[in-house]
């Protein structure tokens, strides 16, 4: 007989949830409903979410009404322990048939390797979906990613906001339950203000239907989203322009509305003599709107803005929203005005007033660091230093100014244009404005080559200070943005193709560090912090977040984890040394002999192993025997040399094509050769000689930790 199916409907209805969060509790939640219904056993289709300022919900179309029905299988006593001599049956054969439920004569005996049991096979019928759905659901709402939850009234429930319905559908029915304190029921609520009375849901299947014709609520975040583009684009168009539609900023903005209506403004044509990034950060930051520019690139005086209403006077909201964004611009103009009554230079002596972190001194300290960083980039790289200097002296003066002090995000651009505007060298302003990039995942990099040296000092100082004093970032916490710092590192290293010996760079930094923390505790009278972590730490730091930009990030290649291991043993002197050996490393293993050298490696490897520490000392020829031992000597003398002049001047791949001719007298050794021979003499020989040969493949990529 077919299980019967009905759809499924769950919402939490709370007071406004935190917009930039929105999108991944919505994920979430949908996550862990599926996650539960999957181990339950309870089949279903297709699964969608909805989230809006004031909900989430899940709702799941075709839900089994109940469970499979179950076979059981339960092994119990040996037929020697379950009847006695005379053939009666003892108590553990009465209590295991009694704990199955059934009488003695419904077991069956079995015969297996280890001896006859007393075996008991069922059908158990499954569960009631409508049983199982509450647990279910305060599941997921348990696993939610919720950094701190709330409790509100008089009850213990905890959640990301108070909640005040919950509505619970399985087909028609309510599905009993009481969850964060609130019973279930099929009333939902529509928009705060356009439909305030509760709304009765008669099936799942209404839901969206039901929410936008009467409660004026676009339950679907991305039809949503769409609405809002449409909308905000339309609104440019009328206004004889684009809107800047970003996606971090259409995101917040869907998760704030949930009626969206689209309204145009505008603001004096005075205000766009600020810089571009002032106005667009003030609209597009702290008020939420969006700018609009024309089909050139200039910013208009305008912006859109999205309602959460539907207003029978919409001038009045319009008129409301301008006079709210017009103090924020005269302020940025006052700030701009302000800032430039001093050259950005004039600032460098009060960095050393304001401090950085308490035990790496003042933000002057902060800038000498990065300077002597940079210098000693551009020495090694050839790079001039004298715009490095300048520009690693006044990279952090901005913070120091008026605008920054206001829009903190503005750090960097703000210092590009004052330097700009007091005369500096192009590359100077240039730079300052690239040291901070890339901000985020997918950001930009820097495109100057000052600015490019400058960014990786600044983070070089970053990653060698912060560890430096212990302060290195542990689970979520990175308040010093360590692991942002890290994968700009790698990201500028690998991209912009800049051949840096990391290993020793580091190790400069972190000596770098150390003085100024030296002298910061001989300056406050306090100890000095405990000695820094050796460079090696630094150096698998970074080289872990390399192995996220691999295996997690847009890299084309197919780099498994034992890839990435296989490689990094070798410790690589730099991303980009990494990046040739990971290169020849994918090559060498779609060849035929592939295969075959890899598993030999894993067995040298294993071999030398169990061997333990060895003298290290080359086979001696006197002691080899005829054929395949000899064979692979001559081998390994004839590859050798070629090889590691291929890993000498880089060519990796070259030097695992030579490599790969050693098929034929690896496998001809270890078919015909008994390694650990009772002479001692022969024994050490050949495996001194294994260890030639392994020394010659690592010196690419340690192959035994490639499956196989």
């Amino acid at each position: 007989m077919s299980v019967q199916k009905r759809d499924f409907l769950v919402e939490i209805g709370t007071e406004e949830l935190p917009p930039k969060a929105l999108r991944q509790l919505e994920q979430a939640f949908a996550a862990g409903i599926d996650s539960g219904l999957t181990k339950a056993a309870l089949a279903h289709g297709v699964l969608r979410s909805f989230a809006t300022p004031r909900r989430l919900a899940v709702r799941v179309q075709r839900l089994a009404a109940r469970q499979d029905a179950q076979r059981i299988e339960r092994r119990g006593p040996a037929a020697s322990a379950a009847f006695d001599a005379a053939g009666a049956p003892t108590r553990a054969a009465v209590a295991f048939a009694a704990s199955c439920g059934v009488p003695l004569e419904a077991l069956e005996r079995r015969t297996e390797p280890k001896g006859e049991f007393m075996y008991y096979t069922g059908v158990r019928a499954g569960a009631e979906a409508i049983d199982l759905l509450p647990g279910i659901v305060q599941s997921a709402l348990e696993n939610l990613p919720i950094p701190r939850r709330m409790r509100w009234g008089a009850g213990e429930a905890q959640f990301v906001r108070p909640v005040h319905w919950v509505v619970m559908l399985y087909g028609s029915q309510v599905v009993p339950a009481v969850l964060l304190d609130t019973p279930a029921d099929c009333l939902t609520r529509g928009h705060r203000f356009h439909a305030p009375k509760p709304i009765r849901l008669t099936r799942p299947g209404a839901y969206e239907r039901t929410l936008a014709g009467r409660g004026r609520v676009i339950a679907d975040f991305a039809a949503r989203r769409d609405q809002i583009r449409a909308q905000v684009s339309a609104a440019a168009e009328a206004l004889g322009g684009r809107a800047l539609l970003g996606d971090a900023l259409l995101e917040e903005v869907t998760a704030l509305v949930e009626w969206p209506v689209a309204l145009s403004g505008r603001f004096e044509p005075r205000f766009l003599e600020l810089p571009r990034e002032v106005l667009i950060s003030t609209l597009q930051d702290h008020q939420r709107y969006f700018p609009v520019q024309d089909r050139d690139g200039a910013l208009l005086p305008c912006f859109v803005t999205v309602a959460n209403i539907e207003s029978r006077d919409p001038a009045k909201v319009i008129e409301g929203n301008e006079r709210v964004v017009r103090p924020r611009l005269a302020d940025a103009a006052f700030f701009w005005a302000q800032d430039r009554k001093s050259p950005l230079a004039a600032r460098i002596e009060a960095l050393d007033a304001v401090t950085f972190q308490a035990k790496l001194g003042t933000l002057g300290e902060r800038a000498r660091r990065i300077r002597a960083l940079a210098m000693h980039l551009g020495a090694a790289l050839g790079q001039p230093v004298a715009p490095l200097e300048r520009a690693a002296l006044l990279c952090k003066c901005d913070l120091l100014s008026a605008m920054v002090g206001e829009f903190p995000e503005l750090q960097g651009t703000m210092g590009a244009y004052y330097a700009a505007a007091d005369g500096e060298d192009r590359e100077v302003a240039a730079a300052i404005g690239e040291h901070y990039l890339p901000r985020a995942a997918g950001d930009a990099l820097p495109l100057t080559a000052v600015g490019t040296l400058l960014a990786v000092a600044d983070k070089l100082d970053t990653l060698a200070g912060i560890f430096a004093i212990g302060e290195k970032p542990t689970g979520t916490k990175d308040p010093f943005g360590v692991r942002r710092a890290a994968i700009g590192l790698v990201r500028i290293l690998l991209e912009k193709r800049l051949e840096v010996d990391l290993a020793a760079v580091l190790e400069f930094a972190a000596r770098v560090a150390r003085a100024d923390i030296e002298r910061v505790a001989e300056r406050t009278g306090k100890s000095v912090p405990a000695a820094p972590p050796a460079a090696a730490e630094l150096y698998d730091y970074v080289f872990e977040r390399l192995r996220a930009y691999y295996l997690e990030g847009s890299e084309p290649r197919i780099v498994t984890p034992e890839m990435f291991d296989a490689v990094l043993s070798t410790r690589p002197r730099s991303p980009l040394e990494f990046d040739a050996r990971l290169g020849a490393l994918g090559a060498f293993l779609a060849l035929p002999d592939a295969a075959s050298l890899t598993a030999a490696n894993k067995r040298v490897a294993n071999i030398l192993k169990k061997a333990g520490d060895l003298p290290l000392q080359a086979p001696d020829p006197q002691l080899l025997g005829a054929g395949a031992e000899r064979g692979l000597y001559e081998a390994l003398q004839v590859l050798g040399p070629t090889v590691l002049a291929a890993i000498e001047r880089r060519d990796y791949g070259g030097a695992l094509t030579e490599l790969a001719g050693l098929r034929a007298a690896v496998d001809a050794f270890f078919d015909e050769v008994m390694v650990m021979d009772e002479d001692a003499r022969l024994r050490a020989n050949r495996l001194a000689l294994l260890r030639e040969m392994r020394a010659l493949f690592t010196g690419v990529a340690d192959l035994s930790r490639l499956p196989g």
